[in-house]
C-alpha cells in the first residue's frame, strides 16, 4: 500500500514523536526531508513550523514541537478521507488501576491513550466526544475489572452528552498478558481497549437520559 502521509522533517524530536503515533494507530507513512520532491500519492505532508517554508505541497500541516501528535495525526486523517465528521466514533475503555483507552472512526483507530484515574479517564471520554463529530457516538466499557467498571459507568454516564451511547462489553480475550514492564503494560491496556471498541456490548441504561424523559 502507498503512503498517503509523509513526515518532512530534520528535526528528530518532532520526527520521534509523529512516527511513534503513526506506529501505534498501524498507519503507513513515508519519511522525507524539507528539500525532497514528494510522491503525487501523498496527499497530506507533516513537518514542523520551522520547515514549513521548505515543503511544496497543497496540503501541508504544521506540528507543534513537544505537543501531544495525536491532533495533527487524526487532522491528517480527516483529510485524507475527504471529510470533516465520521460515520462513527467508538471510544473503548480498558477499566483497571491504568485505564486504556482507544478511539476508533469508522472502525480506523484515531488515537489511543492510558489514565491513572475514574475521573480523568472520564474527562478523556468527555474530550474526546468534543474533538470528534460523528452520527453514532457510543463508550464501551470492558466488564473483566467489575468493581472498577461500576464506579466508572455512573461516572461517565453523568459527564457525557445524552446523545452518546453507553455499552458494557464482555472483555474475555481482550489480550489480557501477563505483567512485564510498564511499557508492555500500558500496551496491554491499550490493546484491550481497542478490542472492545471493536465489540458489541449491552445498552447500559442511561440515568441522564431517564431523567429528561
Amino acid at each position: 500500500m502507498e503512503a498517503k502521509i509523509a513526515i518532512a522533517t530534520v528535526s528528530g524530536k518532532a520526527y520521534y514523536f509523529l512516527v511513534n503515533e503513526l506506529k501505534a494507530r498501524g498507519i503507513d507513512f513515508l519519511s522525507l526531508t524539507p528539500y525532497e520532491s514528494i510522491s503525487m500519492t501523498v496527499q497530506v505532508v507533516i513537518t514542523t513550523e520551522k520547515e514549513r517554508g521548505l515543503v511544496k505541497h497543497p496540503e501541508v500541516l504544521v506540528y507543534k514541537e513537544n505537543t501531544s501528535p495525536a491532533p495533527i495525526i487524526d487532522e491528517a486523517l480527516k483529510l485524507i478521507r475527504g471529510k470533516k465528521t465520521f460515520e462513527t466514533i467508538s471510544v473503548g475503555v480498558d477499566p483497571g488501576k491504568t485505564f486504556g483507552i482507544a478511539v476508533l472512526s469508522d472502525g480506523n483507530v484515531l488515537e489511543t491513550l492510558t489514565c491513572a484515574s475514574l475521573e480523568e479517564t472520564a474527562n478523556v471520554v468527555a474530550e474526546v466526544f468534543k474533538k470528534h463529530q460523528a452520527a453514532v457516538k457510543v463508550v464501551k466499557v470492558g466488564n473483566l475489572a467489575p468493581s472498577y467498571t461500576t464506579e466508572f459507568l455512573p461516572l461517565v454516564d453523568e459527564i457525557l452528552p445524552t446523545d452518546i451511547t453507553i455499552e458494557v462489553v464482555r472483555e474475555a480475550g481482550t489480550s489480557r498478558l501477563g505483567s512485564q514492564t510498564v511499557h508492555k503494560r500500558r500496551l496491554r491496556h491499550i490493546m484491550a481497549a481497542a478490542k472492545i471498541a471493536e465489540r458489541r456490548g449491552h445498552m447500559y441504561q442511561r440515568k441522564v437520559a431517564t431523567e429528561t424523559q
